[in-house]
């Protein structure tokens, strides 16, 4: 067996001496003094790959930091975290469970995520999906510059700014002398500034104030309405500059912590740096009723007067650009075409592109908050789940149509 292997051996060393291309015997014998001889490109090789490596691995580590997931940087907006209102039967207000339970089954065939009804301050209906709570932590969407909106009346009841029609210029230093300083607090509330749509990413790393600012005019403030996040940042910005506090600290004290709210989060562009004011908030998704009680009572919150008496009134004024729309609020039917018109005349909601709405209804003391994940629904019928509630209310009266027959509403008139 030996001798059968030792041929083997030396057929596959002869083999191997064959295939391989030995290199010249000087280098061969410099290799064993312990030098290193390489050839001319052997050795520029040596140089350059591992600037080309480390080159390599910085470019692949950029992406893969942003792709790991890190969560963008954020800021405290200080609650008073205090309880939610108090749930009472439907039926204590003359509320009915039938209603709730059909608009709460169509809210849930269109991907909700939490229904919750709230009617004279307090709750009477909730259901949530996708495993959330009250508590839940989520996206506020287009809910996050009404903030800004309401801060801005308390500073105004505060004297902090003077009135609704007064220049921008006033408070950013930056506009002083220029045309877009004449562009007013209630342009900005309205979405009306006039100010080009933004062409920039406001993604993570932007500065927020410095793309606000560097927006041209595009048309005459007041004039159209056009919803993009200039406006909502810039009257950010402008209570900073008012109140010569931080975004998130005012808004806190002014508002947020006076509701009871639970802590929440804005988003900054970087650490250190700007809050988003157009989107992004975190908050508890139940803590947006809130909001409705307040939008209810003009800004009064469980006998608190939070802002000044005709604060939302204001806000529920049509705009000249758009008489669809107030401040940041709806006003009026659904604009798509074909979809039932709201039921009750006075409901105003807070609702954008995106899948949160909050509906009001003073007449009645409703309100009716429905959150979603982001994104559109094509078969979503946005009248559909407030009109169910509002129709199930024993006090609710049909407003009367043009042309209608009094006796219809009111059996005993006589014309």
């Amino acid at each position: 067996m030996a001798r059968l292997c030792k041929p083997r051996a030396r057929a596959g060393a002869g083999s191997r001496r064959v295939l391989r291309s030995d290199p010249p015997a000087p280098r061969a014998a410099a290799a064993r003094r312990g030098d290193t001889v390489r050839p001319r490109g052997v050795r520029l090789l040596a140089w350059v790959a591992p600037l080309a490596l480390s080159g390599a691995i910085a470019v692949a580590l950029l992406p893969w930091r942003r792709d790991a997931g890190a969560p963008p940087p954020r800021e405290l907006l200080a609650g008073g975290n205090e309880p939610p209102a108090p749930r009472v039967a439907p039926e204590l207000e003359s509320l009915d469970r039938n209603a709730l339970q059909a608009a709460a089954a169509y809210a849930g065939e269109h991907g909700s995520r939490a229904l919750i009804v709230s009617r004279h301050d307090h709750i009477v209906f909730e259901r949530y999906w996708q495993g959330s709570s009250f508590e839940t932590l989520t996206d506020a969407q287009t809910f996050t510059p009404l903030l800004a909106a309401l801060a801005a009346g308390v500073a105004i009841s505060h004297r902090r700014i003077g009135w609704p029609d007064e220049p921008i210029g006033a408070f950013i230093a930056e506009w002083r002398q220029d045309p877009r300083g004449a562009i007013t607090v209630r342009n900005l509330l309205q979405s009306s500034s006039g100010l080009a749509p933004s062409a920039r990413a406001r993604d993570g790393g932007t500065d927020l104030i410095a793309a606000a600012l560097s927006e041209p005019l595009a048309g005459t403030p007041g004039i159209t309405r056009l919803e993009q996040p200039a406006d909502a940042q810039l009257l950010a910005l402008l209570l900073e500059r008012a109140t010569h506090q931080r975004y998130a600290l005012y808004l806190s004290q002014a508002l947020w912590r006076r509701i009871g709210a639970a802590d929440a989060w804005l988003r900054l562009d970087h650490p250190g740096g700007a809050a988003h004011a157009d989107c992004c908030l975190l908050a508890r998704q139940g803590d947006w009723i809130r909001i409705g009680q307040l939008l209810l009572r003009d800004g009064n919150y469980r006998g608190d007067e939070v802002i000044r008496p005709g604060w939302v009134t204001l806000m529920r004024t049509p705009s000249r650009a758009d008489p669809r729309y107030g401040a940041y609020l709806r006003l009026g039917s659904p604009a798509a075409p074909g979809h039932e018109p709201y039921a009750a005349r006075d409901l105003f909601a807070v609702q954008g592109e995106q899948g949160n709405r909050l509906w009001l209804v003073p007449s009645l003391q409703i309100a009716i908050l429905r959150t979603a994940p982001a994104g559109r629904d094509a078969s979503w019928d946005d009248s559909r789940v407030p009109n169910l509630i509002i129709r199930g209310a024993r006090d609710y009266t049909p407003p009367a149509q043009p042309g209608a027959d009094v006796s219809v509403l009111v059996p005993a008139h006589k014309p």
